[in-house]
C-alpha cells in the first residue's frame, strides 16, 4: 500500500521531502504535483518503475518520456539544443512547457523514442516540485498521471491513492493542480511544431 504525504504547496516541509526522495532513490514510484496537472515519476533509468509507469498508463515503446529538470543547468547533459532552441525554452521556462529534443547518451535507451531518440524535457513552475528537485539533485523520469480510460489526468490525491495504492510507493498531495496537461513543442526538425496545445500560453514563444 501506497504512503501518503500532504505537503504543503507553497512552503514544502523539508521533512517530508526528503522522505520522498529518498523513496525516489529506492526506485519507487512517486505521484506528485505539478504546475500543470499530476504526474507519475521515478528515478531516471530504473527498469523496474519505468516498467511499472509503463504498466500503469498502459505505455507502448513510442511515447516520449519527461525529463522533469530544477532548471536549465542540467539541459545540455541529457539533451542536444542549439542556441535558438536554448533562447526559446530559456524565455518559457519555469512554466508548463514540454520541449522533445535529440537526446544524448546520458539517457538510457529504454527510456527513448525507439526511431528517433528522443526525449521530453520541462522545469515546471511548481514548489513541490522544486523542492523534490532540490533534494534529488537528478532530474525526475515522469509522465503525465492520465489512465488510459480516461479522458482527463487525475486531480484529487485521494481518488489518486484510492486508485494506485497498490501500484506506487508515494502519493504526494499538494492540492489540487489542474486538469490540463503541459503544451508539448517538438524541436527536432529545425522549425519547431506544436505538438499538443497544453496549459502554456504558445503566443509567448517567437515559433518559426
Amino acid at each position: 500500500m501506497s504512503q501518503f504525504f500532504a505537503i504543503h504547496p507553497e512552503t514544502p516541509q523539508l521533512r517530508l521531502v526528503r522522505q520522498a526522495v529518498e523513496i525516489l532513490r529506492a526506485g519507487g514510484v512517486v505521484a506528485y504535483p505539478t504546475d500543470s496537472a499530476y504526474a507519475l515519476g521515478c528515478r531516471l533509468g530504473d527498469k523496474h518503475a519505468l516498467e511499472c509507469i509503463r504498466r500503469i498508463r498502459k505505455l507502448d515503446d513510442n511515447h516520449n518520456f519527461t525529463l522533469v529538470c530544477p532548471d536549465l543547468s542540467v539541459l545540455g547533459t541529457y539533451a542536444k539544443v542549439d542556441n535558438s532552441a536554448y533562447r526559446l525554452i530559456k524565455n518559457a521556462t519555469p512554466g508548463p512547457y514540454t520541449f522533445i529534443l535529440e537526446a544524448t547518451g546520458e539517457v538510457p535507451r529504454r527510456l527513448l523514442h525507439p526511431r528517433r531518440k528522443t526525449v521530453g524535457v520541462r522545469v515546471p513552475d511548481n514548489a513541490i516540485t522544486q523542492a523534490l528537485l532540490a533534494e534529488f539533485a537528478e532530474p525526475i523520469m515522469s509522465v503525465t498521471l492520465q489512465l488510459p480510460e480516461d479522458d482527463y489526468p487525475l486531480t484529487d490525491p485521494y481518488d489518486i491513492r484510492a486508485t494506485l495504492e497498490h501500484d506506487v510507493e508515494l502519493v504526494i498531495d499538494g492540492g489540487y493542480c489542474g486538469l490540463e496537461p503541459t503544451t508539448v513543442i517538438d524541436m527536432t526538425a529545425g522549425s519547431y511544431q506544436v505538438l499538443r496545445e497544453g496549459l502554456g500560453d504558445i503566443s509567448r514563444l517567437a515559433l518559426s
